[in-house]
């Protein structure tokens, strides 16, 4: 169905090697992990510092509603942000 196909998004949150948190959107959370882990497609976020694992996804999403989510989570302090992947209650 439609809807199958467009609810096809993910949100993920990467760890970085220097314990900063990475926040992007995509159809593929392995594949583009790779992608980052290869410094390839964009992302000067991981250039001088690695990614280290996926610490948070949310599928289900459609382009839209990830890349809303995305923008309020890249608006999150980094104590809320650590609350949304489980580490602090």
């Amino acid at each position: 169905s439609m809807q199958a196909v467009n609810a096809s998004w993910s949100l993920y949150i990467i760890e970085a090697s220097d314990g900063s948190l990475y926040t992007g959107i995509t159809t593929d959370v392995e594949r583009r992990f790779d992608e980052h882990l290869q410094c390839r497609k964009g992302a000067k976020y991981f250039n001088g510092r690695s990614p280290i694992k996926v610490v948070y996804r949310e599928e289900g999403h459609t382009r839209s509603s990830a890349s809303r989510r995305e923008a309020e989570i890249k608006k999150l302090s980094r104590r809320e942000k650590e609350t949304l992947i489980g580490r602090l209650n």
